[in-house]
């Protein structure tokens, strides 16, 4: 169990920053307010009601809820199943329970989720997201990025 106790503190503080950032801006961020920050970034905060770019909102919270922790549950089954060599992927699966945990406590306390940032052109905008979603999608991209890797890492059969 030694070996997890990285990953598990890697998910912990993925958790508290998620949630210690979404606190600033739920006190410091006027709702629907766009903040530009640079030409294509900007503050924004509103609330998601379902799953990424608020599909399955009609679900409901609880559904939502138990939706996030199968998802959660099947992640960590996935995490377990991989090698101990395979940090990228073992820290991509941390990133994206952690991800999800920050997500599954505002929706479960909140019964939303707290985005905030935007990307942004005069013509063109990026879903609004938060950090917990970029823990996702950063996790998930090590975890296929690990696949690669594993695949030339295999020997090939001699011709």
């Amino acid at each position: 169990m030694r070996s997890w106790s990285p990953y598990a503190l890697l998910v912990v503080v993925a958790i508290a920053l998620d949630q210690w950032i979404k606190q600033l801006v739920e006190n410091g961020l006027a709702f629907q307010e766009k903040v530009d920050l640079l030409p294509f970034l900007a503050l924004f905060r509103t609330y998601n009601t379902g799953i990424a770019f608020s599909m399955f909102s009609s679900f409901g919270d609880t559904g939502l809820v138990v939706i996030a922790a199968l998802v959660v549950a099947f992640v960590l089954y996935l995490a377990v199943r991989t090698p101990a060599g395979h940090v990228l992927a073992r820290i991509g699966f941390a990133l994206i329970v952690g991800g999800a945990l920050g997500n599954l406590i505002d929706r479960a306390v909140y019964g939303h989720v707290i985005d905030y940032v935007l990307f942004h052109t005069p013509v063109w905008s990026f879903a609004v997201f938060n950090l917990a979603d970029a823990f996702i999608s950063v996790g998930a991209a090590l975890v296929v990025f690990d696949e690669l890797i594993g695949w030339r890492r295999e020997t090939k059969p001699q011709d």
